[in-house]
């Protein structure tokens, strides 16, 4: 079972469940998650091999979709659903092969295509940082630099670092996730039923991961798809325009 984490417990209605990045995990999302839970339960999960959920040797988006479903099915039945990169095509795999659990599904700068941009380059950094000679964020975050120059990227990987763990470590199964960085940054094959519930592409203005030759794919396996961008925001649009976000979120929750 995932971990995950509840918030706006006190509320009824349908919940969102949000399906995190690779490297990331549920407290990425917690002060969105929080905002939106003002008004309808949230539940953001830590996907496997991530975070406090189960290290597991496999990592396909068929597995991916099913622990969202046993979430799903935990936590009253049916879920509006938010994903983003790792977490968005996750999401889709969960509306193509589980569609009763999903009301609303909302993808967060993703397609369901194949991508070429591998990121076991951040693997072997990380796995190259000296734990035992860290000693507090600071100091992993001037170890990683040189070989991860981008401070955002350092400031997102390190939030899965554990100082207080007896050996330090990432909560992160680097193992799993390098064996399978190839079906990570692709997507199944596979022609199912397409899901015909309310869909939404949200996408950074300056990311080039969904792009207009892509929509084709998308409008074939979510067929009321509509797509947005956010002005100013990149791959990681949640966090580059957090308000701007919500409020996007928002207004395709609530139509």
């Amino acid at each position: 079972m995932l971990h995950f984490a509840h918030s706006g417990t006190g509320h009824s209605g349908t919940p969102l469940l949000i399906a995190h990045g690779l490297f990331g995990s549920a407290r990425n999302w917690g002060v969105i998650a929080k905002r939106l839970a003002d008004t309808r339960p949230v539940i953001a999960v830590d996907m496997r091999n991530h975070g406090s959920s189960p290290f597991e040797d496999s990592h396909s988006y068929t597995d991916m979709a099913d622990d969202l479903a046993t979430a799903i099915r935990a936590n009253g039945g049916k879920a509006d659903v938010l994903g983003h990169s790792m977490g968005g095509k996750a999401a889709m795999m969960l509306a193509l092969t589980h569609p009763d659990l999903v009301q609303k599904l909302i993808v967060a700068d993703i397609a369901p295509v194949g991508y070429n941009h591998t990121q076991t380059p951040l693997i072997d950094a990380m796995e190259a940082l000296d734990l035992t000679t860290i000693t507090s964020r600071q100091s992993a975050d001037t170890a990683l630099a040189p070989a991860i120059p981008e401070s955002g990227v350092r400031a997102f990987l390190l939030q899965s670092l554990d100082l207080r763990a007896t050996p330090k470590a990432w909560r992160l199964n680097h193992a799993a996730l390098r064996t399978h960085m190839k079906a990570i940054i692709g997507f199944p094959d596979i022609t199912p039923t397409p899901f015909d519930g309310p869909a939404f592409f949200l996408s950074g203005a300056t990311s080039d991961y969904v792009r207009p030759e892509h929509r084709p794919r998308i409008k074939s396996l979510f067929p009321a798809a509509r797509f947005a961008k956010i002005p100013g925001a990149g791959h990681w649009l949640h966090a580059d325009k957090p308000r701007e976000f919500e409020a996007a979120v928002r207004v395709f929750l609530d139509a």
